[in-house]
């Protein structure tokens, strides 16, 4: 075995040590942080609640139980209670209208098993939401203290657990437990055990759109492993592991369509009831075709903003063109390891290729959460807490604009 070897090989067993003891110190501090800036997000929501004005969505004084099972939390509230139209409906205009198969069932299901015994659908989901936040904190420490050290995790996981989009962690959304799903996936490549990952990808697959996005993390991890086998030798078992994984969550991601189709009876179920969200930003333009979207977007928002749309396009190649350089150059985010930037790079890609660019993109962009680990190395006390405060300041902003207020199209979580 070379020297680079040996250099992956006690990387990998610093992986493994920074998993043990779970209930240690470590995850002590997690806890403080974490309980920390949950109270600083009870603040911001009710500090929204006591300013909302009269015209706000939800009303003046509107308190935290409205907010925590409000926008998508009725939808899946709505699934637990009803299930899942076997008959689309439609509008005046013959488009097919919301319904709730634009929203996967593991999460609502999982929120009415746990909210039978805590006696209600809406505790149940928050508390999911507020469990898998703090396990997100844990494994995003773990998987970032071989890379970056004890300091620097703990860092990354004040800024996750502070981030604009800290109201995720306290409101009845699936975005936490997918992204600790997430997380564990990352971490079983670290280690290079692939085992638990047939139990991840179909639980990704059923709670919320993105396990695409990991089965092409997969094949760029595969091809990765493929060209560094001197580094670190390739063992016999994982190109199977990898490729059949990759398979299985290419068919699981493509498995929802098919199951809209077939209770429906209508096989474009699924795609006219994402495109009738789509329809309110772009209206008879919300057709789907892979990558338009963000050059729809782009062009609807340059005309917003009183812009030029003629640099639409252009200003989409710059920002994917800065995103790759970032992704592959920069020191911070390389030193976080291959599998985040592989996940961070396949995530945005899927999200080229499918999403609107609208005002839920802040909350899309919720599965990028370990690049934290990157913000945090600097070692300089005024930037790191710079950082934090820009992140307060940040989850004050949309908490406001999304809870507070929410009376604006671009309010939409």
């Amino acid at each position: 075995m070379n020297g680079s070897t040996d250099v992956a090989a006690r990387e990998r067993l610093a992986v493994a040590h920074a998993g043990r003891g779970v209930f240690g110190s470590s995850a002590l501090r997690v806890g403080v942080i974490y309980l920390a800036s949950r109270l600083v997000t009870t603040g911001f929501l009710l500090l929204a609640g006591a300013l909302s004005p009269p015209g706000s969505r939800f009303g003046p004084g509107a308190g935290i139980p409205t907010y925590v099972l409000a926008w998508d939390a009725q939808w899946y509230q709505r699934i637990a209670a009803e299930g899942y139209p076997t008959v689309l409906p439609l509008t005046d205009a013959g488009d097919v209208a919301h319904n709730a198969w634009a929203f996967m069932p593991l999460y609502p299901w999982l929120s009415s098993a746990l909210g039978a015994a805590l006696g209600s659908w809406g505790a149940g989901a928050v508390l999911i939401a507020f469990a898998a936040g703090y396990a997100c904190c844990i494994v995003l420490r773990r998987m970032l203290v071989a890379k970056v050290g004890e300091a620097a995790s703990l860092w990354a996981v004040a800024f996750f657990a502070s981030a604009p989009l800290g109201a995720m962690f306290q409101v009845a959304y699936p975005e936490t437990l997918f992204l600790l799903l997430i997380m564990l996936g990352i971490v079983g490549l670290q280690r290079r055990r692939y085992g638990w990952l047939y139990a991840l990808v179909p639980a990704m697959a059923f709670l919320r759109p993105g396990v695409l996005a990991f089965a092409l993390m997969l094949g760029f991890f595969g091809i990765g492993r493929w060209i560094s086998r001197r580094r670190e030798p390739l063992r016999k078992h994982e190109p199977v592991h990898i490729v059949a994984l990759a398979a299985l969550a290419t068919a699981l991601g493509l498995s929802w369509p098919v199951i809209a189709g077939w209770v429906t009876g209508r096989s474009d179920a699924y795609l006219q009831t994402e495109l009738s969200w789509r329809r309110l930003w772009m209206g008879d333009e919300g057709e789907f075709v892979p990558f338009e979207g963000w050059l729809q977007a782009a062009d609807y928002w340059f005309r917003e903003w009183g812009l030029d749309p003629v640099w639409a396009l252009g200003a989409i190649i710059v920002g994917v063109a800065a995103t790759a350089a970032l992704l592959l150059f920069e020191p911070h985010v390389r030193r976080l390891g291959m599998e985040i930037r592989l996940w961070a790079a396949s995530y945005l890609l899927y999200l080229l290729a499918v999403f609107l660019p609208q005002s839920s993109v802040f909350r899309l962009l919720f599965p990028l959460s370990p690049l934290w680990g990157a913000l945090a190395q600097p070692r300089s006390t005024t930037w790191r807490v710079a950082v934090l405060v820009a992140c307060l300041v940040g989850q004050g902003w949309w908490i406001w604009n999304v809870y507070g207020l929410g009376n604006q199209f671009w309010h939409i979580p």
